[in-house]
């Protein structure tokens, strides 16, 4: 598939921090995150294709030496499958991001056949935390936290206090629906909660541009309309889908992919019925009813 969006770039946030940004945030053109300083160098987040992932490495050469360390938010491919292009780096991430990349493998590459993935692999974190863990790079401390259950069961944001610049991955994204369907709506909300105590300045999320901390209120107003819709859709005795169909989307028209809102629904109706944050969920039939509800399948540039 050939991509109609616009051209990655590499944007300085702060003093030997970049952001870099894959337009237009949608499937799989996720954003990346580099701190270079002392002649060291430290990467967050790949990229989804073999493509992808070398113009990473390439826009990463630019500025500093090659990553010594690649820091993984989550599992999910379109932030680690590009992994592989950095045999230099010791991948870190969180223990449980580890074992759900070995669990899940190449899986994503089956819901896009068309994308050419390229000569990619699975290459998951050598070195794992739990809860908190502090990486250097030159004068920078860069803190990865695990937040919980948000987006997936184990997600870690970088936080960066001396820049008060938060890499959030896929717990918010900028301009793009958010997407919980495999972790939590109550997780989610709690999370974003605490990244807002923190008081970043700049926000780079998983997707979508460069943001302040105004991306983090509107990421917990979806969420909290989504949990008063699913709410009221219990009520009326609708399935998500239906509800879906029958809700107003005018308030969340400036999102990317808004199909992801029967999915998140799931998630919703789930905790409203006693679920556990992050128990599993058939994604194979949340994505059959993603097309249902788009009218075809969800577009992937990668």
């Amino acid at each position: 598939m050939t991509s109609t969006t616009g051209t990655p770039r590499l944007e300085e946030v702060a003093e030997h921090v970049h952001a870099y940004i894959q337009p237009d945030g949608g499937w799989c053109l996720n954003n990346a995150g580099l701190i270079t300083a002392d002649g060291d160098s430290a990467l967050i987040d790949t990229a989804a294709t073999e493509r992808r992932a070398r113009a990473l490495r390439g826009a990463a050469l630019t500025v500093g030496p090659a990553p010594r360390v690649v820091v993984n938010t989550h599992s999910h491919g379109d932030h680690t499958f590009g992994n592989c292009l950095f045999p230099e780096a010791v991948v870190v991430g969180h223990a449980g991001t580890r074992t759900e990349m070995e669990q899940v493998g190449l899986h994503l590459t089956g819901l896009w056949p068309e994308v050419c993935w390229g000569d990619i692999s699975v290459a998951p974190p050598t070195l794992t935390y739990e809860s908190r863990l502090t990486l250097h790079v030159g004068p920078v401390r860069a803190e990865l936290r695990n937040m919980g259950t948000a987006h997936t069961v184990n997600d870690t944001v970088v936080w960066l206090p001396e820049q008060r610049v938060l890499f959030t991955g896929d717990l918010v994204m900028s301009g793009v629906t958010p997407f919980f369907p495999m972790g939590s709506l109550s997780g989610s909300l709690a999370a974003i909660r605490e990244l807002a105590a923190l008081d970043p300045v700049t926000v780079v999320t998983g997707h979508g541009p460069v943001a302040g901390p105004e991306v983090l209120a509107e990421a917990e107003r979806y969420l909290l309309w989504i949990r008063e819709l699913a709410q009221q859709g219990e009520e009326a005795g609708l399935t998500p889908l239906e509800l879906a169909r029958e809700t107003d989307p005018a308030p969340w028209l400036h999102l990317l992919d808004p199909e992801r809102l029967v999915p998140n629904l799931h998630r919703a109706y789930a905790e409203l019925r006693g679920a556990a944050p992050g128990s599993p969920i058939d994604m194979g039939a949340l994505f059959q009813e993603m097309i249902e509800y788009r009218g075809g399948a969800p577009v992937c540039h990668a």
